[in-house]
């Protein structure tokens, strides 16, 4: 048996490498020897520089179209080729690199729906760090997949948990899943606090290194709220059968509780590399990247239900998700555009609660009935519009 064939890393295509999860999807190939074929990023082409040679990729590709141009002089001494645009990223990820490929997707935001679908449609295993493909057209994501035969294999932290879980069951014999939350910075605030809440403070994450956008929905529980969203699709349950559990220490991931009442947890130091890790290579376990667990460290594992007055998003993403339709991306595209607003100091963290609410509300009735995915993109526009006329100087 040959060394290749002995090695269980797939080779491995990183969407988004300059962030958070990119980088840590890096290192453990880097720690794991597992072969990089391509990379993608928005801007940043001098990062982009670094990692392509440090990876030796055969391509790299640039949502945006002057830092591709910028990237390409970089790498004129290479063989390496450089995409443009996001139709260049799609064309990218249906090149052939090998056999036995894995694309991780972790763009940020809506921007990741068109890579997600590029790499089902070239049947390709996707490693899905990106929430917003299922949250804004889930249905239509998970049918792509079925109908191609290809498995999504989730990397966030707690679907990562629910999915190393189902090894000990079936999915038709989930009573529910339990899903933790840190609580983020702001865990037992009123939302009289929340209003006084700064930038700098939002951004201070009490147990995760993330990128500004998903720490400011982690503080909210928006973050939640599109874990909820995508449980349901990836794990055919109802929004009913997910309990959102504060549980601060961030030691247990997620749990399901079966049928006949016997609760699987799965349980670690909180470190994404692992996530990428088993999205790679299961179903196989191999050696560790992160360090071990020491439970006679911890002094207590403590669970908690949110408070849903003050930290009403995760509520309005499961009304969403129970309305159906373009709602959840009515959802998403609205709280892109508040966070924004928030990071850039223009509105309050409270603010974004309410721009939130008020756009799906003006846009629900209609963007329920849309299924088709040029009518989520149409939705995702419309609530844009929206929630940036609601914010201040609009």
């Amino acid at each position: 048996m040959n060394e290749a064939m002995k090695r269980p890393y797939p080779s491995v295509t990183v969407l988004g490498s300059t962030g958070s999860v990119g980088e840590q999807a890096l290192d453990v190939a880097k720690q794991t020897g597992a072969r990089v074929n391509a990379i993608s990023a928005n801007r940043n082409a001098g990062r982009v520089e670094t990692q392509a040679r440090a990876f030796g990729v055969k391509a790299c590709a640039m949502a945006d179209e002057a830092s591709a141009r910028d990237l390409k002089q970089r790498l004129a001494d290479t063989d390496i080729r450089v995409y443009s645009g996001m139709d260049g990223i799609c064309e990218m990820i249906a090149a052939t690199y090998g056999n036995d490929e894995v694309v991780l997707n972790s763009i940020l935001g809506e921007a990741g729906l068109k890579p997600t679908l590029a790499a089902l449609h070239a049947g390709k295993r996707l490693a899905l760090a990106n929430k917003e493909s299922l949250v804004c057209a889930g249905e239509i994501v998970m049918e792509t997949a079925r109908r191609k035969g290809v498995p999504i294999l989730p990397v966030d932290s707690e679907h990562s948990a629910i999915f190393q879980c189902l090894r000990a069951g079936a999915e038709k014999e989930i009573k529910r899943i339990l899903l933790t939350a840190s609580g983020g910075p702001f865990y037992g605030y009123t939302t009289e606090q929340l209003r006084k809440i700064t930038v700098e403070q939002a951004l201070a994450h009490p147990t995760w290194k993330m990128g500004a956008k998903i720490t400011v929905d982690s503080a909210t529980l928006m973050n939640k709220g599109f874990e909820v969203i995508e449980a349901v699709h990836l794990f055919g349950v109802t929004p009913d059968q997910i309990e959102v559990l504060v549980h601060r220490e961030s030691i247990m991931h997620s749990a399901i509780e079966y049928t006949d009442h016997s609760v699987i947890a799965q349980m670690s130091v909180p470190d994404m590399r692992l996530c990428v890790q088993y999205a790679l290579t299961h179903p196989t376990r191999t050696d560790a990247v992160i360090p071990e667990l020491d439970l006679t460290k911890i002094a207590s594992l403590t669970f908690r239900r949110p408070d849903a007055r003050a930290f009403p998003l995760l509520g309005v993403a499961t009304d969403a998700i129970r309305a159906g339709g373009a709602v959840p991306a009515v959802v998403n595209a609205a709280n892109e555009i508040a966070v924004g607003a928030f990071l850039s100091h223009r509105i309050g963290l409270t603010d974004i609660f309410e721009t939130v609410a008020t756009t799906v509300s003006d846009l629900e009735k209609e963007a329920r009935k849309e299924t088709s995915l040029e009518g989520i993109f149409a939705f995702d526009s419309l609530a844009r519009v929206r929630a940036k006329e609601l914010l201040p100087n609009a």
